[in-house]
């Protein structure tokens, strides 16, 4: 599978490629060459293995609905 590198150094990732990836428009990717020097191509956030980083993994998971005047309260304390 081959495509072609534009004037601007960009490249049109392949629609297998995309798909094995899930990536659709407007995801960011990140690229690495490996120690045989070849690139590897991957979704933002994943991790080696391609499982996402613990961090990502939780990003937007908590339930707390705290305010921040009500949350200073709490760290400050009232004195």
């Amino acid at each position: 599978m081959s495509t072609t590198l534009t004037s601007k150094g960009q490249v049109t990732i392949p629609k297998r490629v995309r798909d094995a990836l899930n990536l659709g428009p407007g995801s960011a990717v990140e690229f690495e060459v490996n120690q045989a020097g070849e690139v590897v191509v991957r979704k933002a956030g994943a991790c080696a293995s391609g499982k996402a980083d613990r961090f990502e993994a939780a990003r937007g998971k908590a339930d707390v609905k705290w305010r921040t005047e009500e949350l200073m309260v709490l760290l400050r304390g009232d004195d």
